[in-house]
């Protein structure tokens, strides 16, 4: 192996340490990555940029466009209603979960299904009397299940199949060749859930820690002769305080949210803070401002055109992660301001402006009216409960289904291939106004697409220099070329670089090792591609591991404990359940007959 091998594989450490130590968001270290390999001639410009170009990755695009056009035509909702229904034990529930979220995650992306249940099975639990608390892990884990079924189960499947094809020059896997394997494991892991989930899972009722507005906001009054009238909220030192932080300003009629600190006080003006009940001593020692009339409830619970509530959750993604929610500039960044903050399923009390986001976090805004339909396709956050979401065109929903079954089965009979199902179901959908072009342009993630590009060109790096020959050769010398051996140390290693970096990633850094190692050991390449493929989707353990487990983790009202309680056996038994079935059923060695 030359400098270029030792370079590469130095650069690979170095993006690895730098996306499990680091906030800096994977798409910025794999394109840095990518420059480097290129700007030192290790690759040439069609070999750093050839996964912008491939097959797998495009297919990914169009299936986002496919699944966004099944969310807005109402598809998912149309399903759900019909298959929920009204069970009389908690098992019976969660075989009514499952029923629609596995076969919909086998063909659309996760998010948008897992999204689209939330809602659905808190109002569900509440006419059922069973708490969302064991119900949601279980949605979430069925979605990842689900994903496992089909090659469009999961854009990482996509990926493998593209880069695999790149790097071997055939033809790769068909839609349902992964479904040998993911569909024996995926009944194995919802039995598992359907056992074991009833008494690991926590019984907590819904408990909504920003039930009581009036627990956290504060209002007073500016006095109409007084002398903060005609100054700025910043003139009048309501900006800095340490233990409140300003909201919004009613006026008359008007609301004013996330206010700037230029603006104006009048007369009248009813200001409301957020900030413990304790901190109104503090606001009153302010000369110009007095208390208001009593209230029974807090103004923000009275609806109005300027503004609206929403409880978001703080995504991997997201860049005030790591700063006090004074520095975040939510009011400029986002349009927002914080008014409280819950962690494990709990309110945060301490003060506000000096907690640290973590990801995970649940947060009640205040924003102003065009916050959701702006951030509905922001990484920053995964919104909860979606006050202004659009209204689904119910009248399509039939018609979204058709067109992704038509694409499903010219691919699985082979009349096209899985690419061009793909861009044609796309075009489809925009064709008969399932979705609008503005609608398919917000499913298109921009960061996942360049994550991934960038990491097939450290991939194909990894193999031109030898340094994924190289490191082959000496986990083959390791496990003496024991091939059930290697398989398991496959998907020890990929399950574990997944719980670090994105499974994308994780998943096309170590396919070209894999294909040197079975090629080194004359092994059959099949059964340890689908060891990838299942290992990067079989992330149970934390809700930090895959984007579904973070989306319940507070409607839920889950803790971290109770990932690992549930997880970590999901985790072993899929593991187990995957190894057990490639190896029983495949021929792991090209000798054997």
């Amino acid at each position: 192996m030359g400098w270029e091998g030792w370079l590469t594989s130095l650069l690979t450490i170095a993006v690895l340490l730098t996306l499990i130590k680091t906030s800096i968001k994977p798409h910025m270290v794999m394109m840095s990555a990518l420059a480097l390999l290129s700007v030192l001639g290790i690759l040439d410009a069609s070999e750093a940029l050839a996964g912008f170009a491939n097959p797998g990755l495009i297919t990914v695009s169009a299936m986002f466009v496919v699944a966004a056009g099944i969310q807005h035509s109402g598809g998912i909702e149309l399903l759900v209603n019909k298959l929920l229904g009204q069970p009389q034990t908690l098992k019976s529930a969660l075989l009514r979960v499952f029923l629609p979220v596995v076969p919909l995650s086998a063909f659309l992306n996760n998010t948008p299904v897992v999204a689209t249940m939330i809602p659905a099975l808190i109002s569900w639990s509440k006419k059922t009397d069973i708490p969302p608390s064991k119900l949601l892990i279980p949605l979430s884990y069925a979605a990842i299940l689900g994903g496992t079924l089909t090659l469009i189960g999961t854009s990482t499947n996509l990926v493998v199949n593209g880069q695999y094809q790149s790097l071997t020059g055939t033809a790769g896997f068909g839609l349902f060749d992964i479904t040998l394997v993911g569909l024996p494991v995926a009944l194995l892991g919802l039995v598992a859930m359907y056992f074991i989930a009833p008494a690991l899972l926590p019984n907590r009722q819904e408990q909504n820690p920003f039930s009581n507005l009036r627990e956290f906001t504060l209002e007073v009054c500016v006095s109409p002769a007084g002398p903060l009238v005609g100054k700025s909220i910043k003139q009048a030192g309501l900006r800095d305080l340490k233990q409140v932080y300003l909201v919004e300003i009613e006026r008359g009629h008007t609301v004013l949210s996330a206010v700037s600190s230029d603006e104006i006080l009048y007369g009248g003006d009813r200001l409301v803070f957020t900030g413990e009940s304790q901190s109104i001593t503090e606001l009153m020692r302010i000369h110009g401002l007095e208390a208001p009339a009593q209230l029974e409830k807090s103004s923000l619970e009275d609806p109005h055109a300027g503004r609206v509530l929403v409880e978001v959750v703080v995504s991997t993604h997201c860049d005030a992660i790591g700063s006090d929610i004074r520095d975040a500039q939510f009011r400029n960044r986002y349009g927002a301001v914080v008014l409280a903050v819950a962690r494990n399923g709990e309110r945060l009390t301490s003060n506000l402006g000096n907690i640290k986001l973590q990801a995970g976090d649940t947060l009640l805004l205040e924003a102003r009216p065009a916050f959701v339909s702006r951030q509905q396709y922001n990484k920053d956050f995964l919104l909860v409960n979606n006050i202004e979401q659009d209204i689904p065109n119910h009248t399509k929903a039939s018609l979204a289904w058709l067109i992704l079954g038509t694409a499903v089965a010219a691919a699985a009979l082979g009349l096209t291939s899985m690419l061009n199902a793909a861009l044609l179901a796309a075009g489809g959908m925009l064709a008969s106004r399932c979705l609008s072009i503005k609608q398919a342009e917000k499913s298109l993630d921009l960061g996942i697409y360049l994550t991934i590009a960038a990491s097939f060109a450290l991939g194909s790096a990894l193999q031109k220099t030898g340094a994924s020959e190289y490191l082959a050769h000496a986990i083959v010398d390791f496990s003496a070329g024991d091939a059930l051996l290697l398989l398991i140390l496959t998907y020890l290693c990929v399950s574990i670089m997944t719980e670090m970096i994105t499974n994308n990633a994780a998943a096309i850094l170590i396919l070209p090792v894999i294909l040197d190692i079975t090629t080194q050991a004359n092994l059959n390449p099949e059964p340890y591609i689908f060891a990838i493929m299942m290992a990067v989707s079989a992330s149970f353990a934390t809700p930090l591991g895959y984007q579904t487990n973070l989306m319940v983790m507070g409607p839920g009202n889950y803790r971290f404990s109770d990932f690992l309680r549930i997880g970590l056996p999901m985790n072993l038994f899929i593991g187990i359940a995957t190894i057990t079935l490639l190896a029983s059923f495949w021929s792991l060695s090209l000798s054997t007959p």
